[in-house]
């Protein structure tokens, strides 16, 4: 029993399907694992095991139970995950840890149980430990069940004292406190562990203030910590869709954080909402901490009533419907690497050209797309105004110099983009290449000028970039997953690929193509969708000249 690694047996349990997670969970432990194959990070079983059996022989149930907690192997795979995975130094190697289930899935005494932890036994001395809300009530909700914890058990309750405004351990000279939701400044701050509770709840720019002030007041101990959790909720830009986002786009393979790690439990289908089985995804202590009847109960209200039906998706199938998922991952977007494609290797081909022309200052992209024996190739090209080169390279922290000199790229005008540029290289298609493009697809606000030179001499379609497009991404991501897509070695196409999200609307259940960061850019992706859009549309009319069939 001492030698259990939680890790490894709640992997084998996911694999096998005696646990049942939805696909960020098992990517989050997917990535824990290459980390440790590839000793980004090391195991040390006795960090790991350490806080479990703490917790299980001091921490008691703050409501309605009086017993010892009993934690379940989800619970002692994300606490070895936290005290468990360590650096070269044999510190801890995650600092910030996202963790989000559906309510009532014992968050509260689990993060009580690590506050209590770190307060008795991290190796620091004079550690702080803040306990933070938007809300004084929630934060008092999350802060009482700790300080309750602690009145419960002999053992810990003779060590402490309490103060007007804190916990107090005269041992560490360490203490415990709420921390307000209007303090905006660092100074002073020198958290050991910060328990951002609800976080899904902490609106737009204060909440994100908040948060910073919380992370960056950990600079100074050697293995703080800080620990977000929530249920999802209905606000919009705050912190719960920056960090569902670093979540997503780091657990698809597009990040380069090293000290952060994410465990969000959520359906998947959610036409499967009212699914028992699915739920399991969102609600890992379901039939322990929720009753499975309690559940069931809601079920049956939620399915008579669209308002009830829309909170039960929020705060029981734990879906924010409008937060910014990374789209494609890494893993997948290397299948579509190959040889670098050449526009005379696909002559007397027919193909559908796409273009994203929405700025004049920025980056613009055309592509083409031409299917041949089976493959799916995109040749995508970018332009960017000259005077704005050094600029842009400083700014996107891109190599676009590089990708000129590769011919990927070209510029165009000084200030502005000419778009004669980019009308000349759809034309060299033709009279350059030999190549066929049967249809143009260009987003609607593409210069009106260049949409009606391209069109007399090819059939041109606006393209307008909202959810309409939705399932043409769900397509392309099929035949990127299916190794039908080939963009050869064109980096600058793979990264705004990286850089593309999914934004679903609650109102009508699609997504929209998104920008993973606002600073990133995406225009090769969307000039991509303008013509698999086209491709999509006319498919079954032009088949033959799709493929390419001699």
């Amino acid at each position: 029993m001492k030698d259990n690694n939680y890790i490894l047996q709640y992997y084998q349990a996911i694999s096998d399907g005696s646990e049942n997670v939805g696909k960020l969970i098992k990517l989050a432990y997917e990535y824990v694992l290459d980390g440790l194959q590839d000793h980004s990070f090391y195991y040390n079983h006795k960090k790991a095991i350490r806080p479990i059996r703490f917790m299980e022989n001091f921490v008691h149930h703050s409501k309605g139970k009086t017993g010892l907690l009993k934690l379940e192997l989800w619970q002692k795979a994300f606490l070895s995950c936290v005290f468990g995975l360590v650096n070269g130094e044999d510190l801890r190697q995650f600092k910030e840890i996202v963790l989000s289930t559906g309510r009532k899935s014992g968050k509260t005494l689990l993060i009580s149980g690590i506050a209590d932890y770190i307060l008795y036994c991290d190796e620091d001395y004079g550690k702080e430990i803040y306990f933070t809300a938007t809300k004084k009530e929630q934060a008092e909700l999350c802060y009482s069940a700790f300080y309750q914890t602690i009145l419960k058990e002999p053992e810990l309750r003779r060590l402490i004292m309490k103060r007007r405004s804190d916990v107090y351990l005269p041992s560490t000279n360490s203490s415990a406190k709420m921390l307000t939701s209007n303090y905006t400044t660092a100074d002073g701050l020198n958290s050991s562990l910060n328990v951002c509770d609800e976080f899904a709840a902490w609106k737009g720019t204060q909440g994100l203030n908040l948060y910073s002030t919380l992370t960056s007041g950990t600079l100074s101990r050697k293995e703080p910590l800080t620990i977000a959790i929530s249920t999802a909720n209905r606000v919009n830009d705050g912190v719960y869709d920056t960090l569902y986002t670093r979540s997503t786009r780091l657990l698809m393979g597009g990040s380069e954080e090293t000290a952060f790690l994410p465990f969000i439990y959520q359906i998947e289908d959610l036409s499967k909402w009212n699914d028992i089985s699915e739920l399991y995804k969102a609600n890992p202590n379901l039939g322990v901490s929720i009753p499975v009847k309690t559940i069931l109960e809601e079920i049956q209200k939620a399915e008579g009533d669209p308002q009830a039906k829309n909170e039960f998706l929020v705060k029981v199938a734990n879906v924010k419907q409008n937060a910014s998922t990374a789209w494609i991952s890494t893993a997948d977007i290397k299948k579509t690497e190959g040889h670098h494609l050449k526009l005379e290797d696909f002559k007397d081909k027919y193909c559908v050209v796409g273009i994203d022309l929405s700025q004049t200052t920025d980056l613009t992209s055309a592509c083409v797309v031409v299917e041949d024996k089976g493959k799916i190739n995109i040749i995508s090209h970018f332009w960017l105004p000259s005077a704005r080169i050094e600029e842009a390279i400083l700014r996107d922290q891109v190599p676009y110099d590089k990708y000129i000199a590769q011919g990927i790229m070209d510029t165009s005008g000084e200030n502005y983009i000419d778009y004669e540029d980019v009308f000349n290289w759809v034309m060299d298609l033709r009279l350059k290449y030999d190549i066929y493009p049967l249809f143009v697809g260009y987003d609607r606000y593409s210069a009106q000028y260049l949409v009606k030179q391209l069109s007399q001499v090819y059939q041109c379609e606006d393209v307008y970039q909202g959810d309409n497009l939705y399932p043409i991404m769900l397509e392309l991501e099929g035949l990127i997953k299916d190794g039908r897509i080939n963009i050869g070695d064109n980096n600058l196409l793979k990264m705004h690929l990286l850089n593309s999200a999914i934004k679903i609307s609650e109102e009508r259940g699609r997504g929209r193509l998104v920008k993973l960061n606002p600073k990133l850019h995406i225009d090769g992706t969307a000039a991509l969708l303008c013509a698999m859009t086209m491709r999509n549309k006319y498919y079954l009319e032009y088949e033959p000249q799709f493929k390419n069939e001699d």
